[in-house]
């Protein structure tokens, strides 16, 4: 698909589409029209599905305390006294404030109320990557992972037409990480699981991963990659730019280590989504395909096939914040290995109040250089399709 650059349409943006069809939307959505707000209803052509959201329990127990260590544990501190907006919460992290969250981060309640006033039909949903833990003895990785997947599951067959849950997965012990991904599959029923950019200090290709990717590729479990754990300080501590520089170059160096480091020739039917666009990837593709060519005794080490070969065999979300930038990732990655995302709650993501016109969706939802097929496929259709889940099963009751 070569896009025009003549065919992109003004980021102009109109409020978001609400619509009313589920059991818990009663009345039509409200829509945020400027200063002023009304009840509207507008016609969706398509379903909606947002593949990337976070979500936490309410509570955690205090980790510490019951392992005995670690500065990284984190804790909700729900004392109204102490926030700056009624009904928020504290996380905290080592007795330290970490940051002020909403309560749509652990109540699908909230979370289904700004669902339908965004038009979202479903929230595939997933822990924050601050919870992973890799840094802590595996077997407390372990634990911590499997109290996020109990109460994730719970949370989501509440409203099991509403969520869809994927696990976390102690990653820094590879045959336990398997061995919950398992359970997260055929115990909870979960399609697959978040996992970091990289581990410790292992990158994604390193071969003491090996028998998680064997598992995911054999349950045909579905692993969506995040970057985290960004270089913090120095030259990283002013303009946020450990978010806006170091999550996109760390989803790069995930795509780039699985691909130049044979995960995907191991295990061709791997089905891995990466998020953000993955990242930096798409505008320098070019550039990677031409050192594999150009120093095949650098890069060509690890896969029999330049990285371009790759495409098509990966999915990456849409959260790529402008037209331009999803005429690249279209043109790179393809429209049927695109599902859609917000990263919701969070307003780095394409969340409704983050920044004028801004809604879950709303550079899909306005691309004018997309067919009405391609916008379907984008919107809901792709991630159906990569979760092996069945349209009937989400479509809104009337």
């Amino acid at each position: 698909l070569e896009v025009p650059r003549s065919a992109l349409q003004s980021p102009t943006m109109p409020p978001p589409p609400g619509q009313a069809t589920h059991a818990m939307d009663g009345a039509a959505a409200e829509a945020p029209t400027g200063s002023a707000t009304k009840k509207r209803r507008i016609e969706k052509k398509h379903l909606k599905i947002d593949f990337h959201t976070h979500i936490l329990p309410r509570e955690l127990p205090d980790f510490k305390e019951e392992f005995g260590y670690g500065e990284g544990w984190v804790m909700f501190d729900h004392d109204q006294s102490k926030v700056k907006t009624p009904g928020n919460c504290r996380m905290m992290k080592n007795g330290t404030f970490f940051r002020e969250i909403e309560p749509n981060c652990w109540d699908v309640e909230a979370r289904i109320k700004d669902m339908d006033r965004d038009g979202i039909d479903v929230q595939v949903v997933c822990t924050v990557p601050v919870m992973f833990s890799y840094w802590a003895q595996p077997e407390h990785t372990l634990k911590v992972s499997q109290r996020l997947n109990d109460d994730i599951h719970e949370q989501c067959q509440r409203y099991p037409r509403r969520f869809i849950a994927l696990g976390t997965v102690p990653m820094n012990d590879p045959t336990l990480a398997a061995a919950e991904l398992k359970r997260c599959v055929q115990e909870l029923g979960m399609p697959g699981v978040q996992i970091g950019s990289h581990i410790n200090k292992w990158n994604l290709d390193s071969p003491e991963l090996t028998p998680f990717w064997a598992e995911a590729e054999a349950l045909g479990a579905v692993v969506f990659v995040h970057p985290w754990d960004m270089e913090m300080g120095g030259r990283h501590d002013k303009h946020w730019l450990p978010w806006l520089v170091g999550m996109p170059y760390e989803t790069c160096h995930a795509v780039v280590c699985c691909l130049l480091g044979g995960v995907l020739q191991s295990h061709p039917k791997l089905k891995l989504c990466f998020a953000h666009g993955a990242g930096s990837f798409p505008f320098t593709i070019g550039r990677i395909e031409h050192g594999y060519h150009c120093r095949p005794d650098l890069c060509a080490t690890a896969s029999d096939h330049a990285p371009k070969h790759y495409i098509g065999q990966f999915h990456t979300d849409s959260i790529v914040h402008g037209d331009e930038a999803l005429r690249c990732l279209i043109n790179t990655i393809g429209p049927d290995r695109i599902v859609m995302g917000s990263d919701y709650p969070f307003p780095l993501g394409e969340v409704t109040g983050s920044a004028e016109g801004v809604y879950p969706g709303v550079y899909v939802d306005q691309a004018a250089f997309l067919t009405e097929e391609q916008r379907a496929r984008i919107l809901a259709e792709n991630a159906l399709d990569l979760l092996g889940l069945k349209k009937e099963n989400y479509e809104p009751q009337t």
